[in-house]
C-alpha cells in the first residue's frame, strides 16, 4: 500500500487513491465509483480487489445506487409512466448496478482510518431524480465498516435501492477451494437476461449454504432470501478460506439480500474472488417493487455492512 493519496492526473484509472490505516488494517479507497480497492489485515487480503493500473471489471468493490444487479431491458413504469435507462449490460441488454461506478466521488470527511465519499447524482433519461449519496468506511476492532447515505434533493418521490459489491479473496488459489456458508432460505431463480423468475427454496437443491458447502464447481450468480438474523438484526456470510482463516459479511436490516457472485464470466480473475453482495432489494426491483423504497423529498436512506477476516 502507498502511504500518500495519489493523484488522478498520474494517468491512474481510478482517480485518487485514499489510502486508511488501523492498527494492521489497511485498505484503499478509489476516487472513481467509491470502490473500496483493496483491504488487508496483517498483510493478508480479505477482499479479492484490483490493482492501481487497473479498470475495475465486475463492478469491483463499488457502492450500487440507485438500484443494484438488473433493470430488465431497463425499463419500467412509475407512476404511469414508463421509463427506459441506458443499457449498461447490453450483452444481455439490461441496465445494471445503478449510475455510481463511473462517476467521480470526493471526500467530505477524512481521517486515518476513515472517510466519507460524496457524489451526487443528477436527472437523467430514464431517473428524473437528483440524489446526493456518501459512503463511509472506517476501519476500527470489527474490521471494514461501511455506510451508504442517499437523500433525495427533488421536489418529488423517488424510487430507490442500494447495494455493494466486494469480492471476498478465497486465501490461496480460486475460490474453488473455500467454503460457503449462508443461512438464507430461498434464492431467486432467474431466466433469460438473469431477471428472475420467482422464488425457490434452497433445501434440497445445490444452493444450499445453512451449512456449509464447497463452490468447487458450482457456478452462482444468484439472489439469496428469508435470511437469518442474530439479536443485532444482522444478517451473516462466511467464506471458510483455504489458509485456514474466514472471511466474514455482515449487514444490517436494511439489507434484505445477499447475492452470491463466483464470477465465472468475468475476463479478469475468473473464480478468483467470490461477489458479495449486500442488497436492499432484489434484481429487477424497479420493475416487481420487491423491497423497493420510496424516498420522499429531503427524506434519507441509511445502510450499513461490513467484512471482517478472522
Amino acid at each position: 500500500m502507498q502511504d500518500a493519496t495519489l493523484a488522478a492526473d498520474r494517468g491512474i484509472p481510478t482517480g485518487e487513491q485514499h489510502a486508511l490505516r488501523s492498527g494492521d488494517q489497511e485498505a484503499v479507497v478509489v476516487e472513481v465509483g467509491a470502490a473500496v480497492r483493496s483491504y488487508d489485515v496483517g498483510g493478508v487480503a480479505v477482499l479479492d480487489g484490483f490493482g492501481v493500473d487497473e479498470i475495475p471489471e465486475g463492478a469491483r468493490g463499488a457502492p450500487l445506487v440507485p438500484w443494484p444487479n438488473r433493470v430488465k431491458d431497463g425499463r419500467w413504469t412509475w407512476e404511469g409512466e414508463a421509463r427506459q435507462l441506458d443499457l449498461t449490460e447490453p450483452e444481455q441488454h439490461n441496465a445494471i448496478h445503478g449510475f455510481g461506478l463511473w462517476q467521480s466521488w470526493s471526500p467530505r470527511e477524512r481521517s486515518a482510518e476513515r472517510i466519507v465519499l460524496g457524489t451526487v447524482m443528477h436527472p437523467r433519461p430514464g431517473y428524473p431524480w437528483r440524489l446526493d449519496v456518501t459512503v463511509l468506511y472506517a476501519l476500527g476492532d470489527e474490521g471494514l465498516s461501511v455506510e451508504t447515505r442517499a437523500r433525495n434533493l427533488s421536489g418529488t418521490p423517488a424510487p430507490y435501492a442500494a447495494g455493494a459489491h466486494p469480492y471476498l479473496h478465497p486465501g490461496a488459489g480460486s475460490i474453488d477451494a473455500a467454503r460457503l456458508v449462508l443461512p438464507a432460505g430461498t434464492r431467486v431463480d432467474t431466466g433469460e437476461q438473469q431477471v428472475p423468475t420467482g422464488l425457490v427454496p434452497v433445501e434440497g437443491t445445490p444452493y444450499d449454504f445453512r451449512s456449509g458447502a464447497s463452490l468447487a464447481g458450482l457456478e452462482v450468480d444468484h439472489a439469496f432470501g428469508d435470511l437469518d438474523r442474530d439479536a443485532d438484526g444482522l444478517a451473516w456470510l462466511e467464506l471458510h478460506r483455504a489458509d485456514g482463516r474466514v472471511a466474514r459479511v455482515w449487514m444490517d436490516a436494511a439489507y434484505r439480500w445477499f447475492e452470491v457472485f463466483t464470477g465465472d464470466a468475468l475476463s479478469v480473475r475468473p473464480r478468483g474472488g467470490l461477489g458479495v453482495e449486500p442488497m436492499t432489494a432484489p434484481p429487477d426491483a424497479f420493475n416487481s417493487g420487491t423491497d423497493l423504497v420510496v424516498l420522499d423529498p429531503g427524506a434519507e436512506h441509511v445502510g450499513r455492512w461490513g467484512v471482517q477476516l478472522d
